[in-house]
């Protein structure tokens, strides 16, 4: 169901390919290998939107003095390197090992950002690094070597004792605290949460990146499951199509679980082969450019729902319906979760699975505490904030309100256990929900959907852009289809996004 806009530009068309009677993944990706063409690079986000959120932080801060060290070097050159999402979000850079420090006092400002020297004879096994010099003159920010960080922060301190900045544990404000426990010190960490938390036009355009990326991802997994494929066959697929089209990496641990694992919100072993007759949950998400997406389908294997299959994930497309509702801008956003959980505990009344919409049981020792039934089914929240990472900062978290710069997710769920039955707290009030249940536990158990989307928020409105099949039918239809390759056409690259490169 969307929002009244129009949906987002989509990746390259796809063609359908030769269908065989099991065709491997190994395959269809060979097919998709020779189909592939490279994207051109990005252009980057402007050192403008970096240089504006750190002027941002300082004035809601107020005078004093901002610490923060970006993610170290891997400990072998081999791995692989991912910036620390604050420092990425205050500068752009992806280089390991950097700081920066920020002071203010009054209307002067200074701006200091330190990184590796360039050194030839490391780069051949690590790459190019910009270097203090070109670092600093792509940021806008004073340049210097990252052995001058201790010293130039000295220097600041001694000059006026001021009060320092630090966010969380990071290890330079750490580090200072126990050199200088004398000084003053205050957190910057829920400053820095909320202006994350309310997404620019630019980052708005990588979140619609990121989630367009994975949405190809989804539908290539969808037409490619069937009877007897591992899960990790399909992780394989939607991470190789992650990579074709420009994403950085997965934002998050793959998850591919089907049958049983269906049931278990963050399994990712994806090591199991499917059976005819069960369901499988997808739940990706790419990262473009550092931003991340999160969309979930849950699809049957054997490529129609079972009557069982049909009733539960109806009840959670329902439920997500509800909530899509709410999501209006200035609308409180516990407006959202309020309806999803109504109509799912409505649902599974309706099954059997649950007593009554409100019903409880003994959560606790001895009948102690109780809990709502709803809870054995429905256990995490409705959605969260993504950006930088895929559980993000969210406006909404602060405000209470859907606004223009929100991004989130809508992601109801029914679990069903096949243990559920037996791991309840033994008291006659929970013997008496078994009794009550259990045949008709019995015969959803195994069965876990989870339907999940990506949402942007700007001023026109809120923009659903996870535009991939959901509707059952639509599920259905799209499976028919079998196997797909990619066009040969290059896949379209949002010229808005992207973070400071290296240029060797």
């Amino acid at each position: 169901m969307g929002t009244g806009h129009d949906p987002p530009r989509r990746p390259g068309p796809i063609t359908q390919g030769m269908t065989v009677r099991r065709p491997s993944l190994l395959a269809v990706l060979l097919l998709l290998l020779l189909a592939a063409t490279p994207a051109a690079a990005p252009a980057q986000i402007a050192p403008a939107e970096y240089a504006a959120r750190r002027d941002r932080l300082m004035a809601t801060l107020g005078d004093g003095i901002f610490v923060l060290q970006g993610a170290d070097e891997p400990a072998e050159d081999y791995l692989a390197f991912w910036q620390s999402p604050d420092f990425e979000y205050l500068t752009g850079l992806r280089e390991p090992g950097a700081a920066m420090i920020l002071s203010k006092s009054g209307g002067a400002v200074t701006q200091f950002l330190f990184t590796e020297e360039k050194n030839p004879a490391r780069e051949v096994w690590t790459g190019a690094r910009l270097g203090p010099e070109k670092a600093g003159a792509n940021t806008g920010m004073t340049g210097r070597r990252i052995g001058d960080f201790q010293k130039v922060l000295d220097s600041l301190v001694a000059a006026a004792p001021p009060k320092v900045f630090v966010v969380g544990n990071d290890k330079a404000g750490v580090a200072l605290k126990a050199r200088a426990p004398q000084l003053t010190y205050a957190s910057a960490s829920g400053a820095l949460q909320r202006l994350r938390g309310a997404k620019s036009e630019p980052e708005l355009a990588c979140l619609r990146k990121s989630i367009q990326v994975t949405n190809e991802a989804q539908k290539l997994a969808m037409r490619a499951v069937r009877p007897e494929v591992n899960e990790f066959e399909i992780q394989g697929l939607i991470e190789y199509t992650f990579r074709r089209n420009g994403a950085d990496r997965p934002s998050f641990g793959t998850i591919v679980g089907s049958g049983p694992n269906s049931t278990t919100l963050h399994y990712n072993a994806n090591d199991r082969t499917m059976r005819a007759g069960e369901v499988v949950v997808m739940d990706i998400g790419a990262s473009y450019r550092g931003y991340a997406a999160d969309v979930t389908r849950t699809v049957p294997v054997s490529g129609k729902f079972s009557p069982e299959q049909r009733a539960i994930y109806q009840v959670v497309r329902d439920a997500q319906a509800a909530a899509e509702k709410e999501a209006v801008i200035g609308a409180p956003a516990n407006r959202m979760s309020a309806a999803a959980s109504a109509t799912l505990a409505a649902g599974l009344a309706k099954l059997g699975l649950i007593e009554s919409p409100g019903a409880t049981y003994d959560c606790g020792a001895g009948g102690t505490r109780q809990c709502p039934q709803l809870g054995l089914y429905y256990m995490h929240g409705l959605g969260h904030g993504i950006g930088l990472e895929v559980h993000d900062p969210e406006q909404y978290y602060y405000s209470g309100t859907i606004a223009a710069g929100s991004a989130f997710t809508i992601e109801p769920g029914i679990y069903v256990r096949e243990n559920l039955m037996e791991i309840l707290p033994k008291t006659p009030r929970n013997e008496q929900f078994v009794t009550a249940v259990r045949a008709t536990h019995e015969r959803y158990k195994n069965i876990g959907v989870r339907i999940e989307d990506s949402y942007v928020v700007s001023a026109a409105g809120v923009e659903w852009v996870s535009r991939v099949p959901r509707e059952m039918d639509e599920v259905e239809a799209a499976m028919k289809l079998g196997p797909a390759m990619l066009s040969t056409a290059a896949p379209p690259v949002d010229a808005s996004c992207g973070p400071l490169r290296v240029q060797p």
